[in-house]
């Protein structure tokens, strides 16, 4: 991937929807969609119009305190804010990108008050809000990075708990993510029940023992 130089969001995009008297805007952002196993975590965030500069940014940005930390200024100063997990068998079911627009039209159905206007990476959602959706949301736009830090957050806590689930895989370390620790884990133990079983390397595991089937 190429290496793009560190950017702090602001409240363009969400500006641009407040000229047109839409008020409550939504940042949406998701974590996970590449892990080999675990949910796929989508948050929604309005956030007041009033707040000014903020220290908010892309999570992947951050060290684990600092993302708990401003995950935790992110709940006390939102309007709203929503959290969705697409389980495996979801991811499975819809495919990735699928999962993510379900877990996040759920996301933003929960918020109240409702959101006028939504912002979020990249994701173009089937939803008759008006939306933008530019690249690097998450690092350009203080609503994105909010939900960015709240998925983040959320995501890792479910991971951990699977890590106590699931022991030997490593999911406290790699939070699902495609490792040597967890490919080695993966020959060791097999496909457990929180893998995503039509990923590539997951789906190539499971190979042998479907053609015994």
């Amino acid at each position: 991937m190429p290496a793009y130089p560190p950017v702090t969001p602001d409240w363009s995009y969400e500006r641009a929807h407040w000229r047109r008297g839409f008020f409550r805007v939504a940042g949406v952002d998701e974590a996970g969609r590449g892990a080999w196993a675990g949910p796929l975590t989508v948050a929604a965030v309005i956030l007041p119009n009033n707040l000014g500069d903020l220290p908010f940014r892309d999570s992947k940005q951050l060290r684990p305190a600092e993302r708990e930390e401003l995950a935790a200024e992110v709940r006390r100063v939102a309007l709203a804010y929503a959290v969705e997990h697409a389980a495996p068998e979801e991811i499975d079911r819809l495919n990735v990108l699928g999962a993510t627009h379900a877990a996040a039209m759920r996301a933003i159905a929960r918020l109240d008050p409702r959101p006028q206007a939504l912002v979020t990476d990249y994701l173009k959602l089937p939803t008759d809000l008006p939306y933008s959706a530019p690249a690097r949301a998450d690092a350009l736009s203080y609503s994105v990075a909010a939900a960015s830090l709240l998925a983040k957050t959320e995501r890792d806590a479910r991971m951990l708990e699977l890590d106590a689930e699931y022991p030997g895989y490593g999911f406290a370390a790699h939070k699902g993510y495609g490792t040597s620790q967890h490919r080695r884990a993966l020959a060791e133990l097999g496909v457990s029940s929180v893998h995503r079983r039509t990923f590539g390397p997951i789906a190539r595991l499971l190979e042998p023992r479907l053609l015994e089937e």
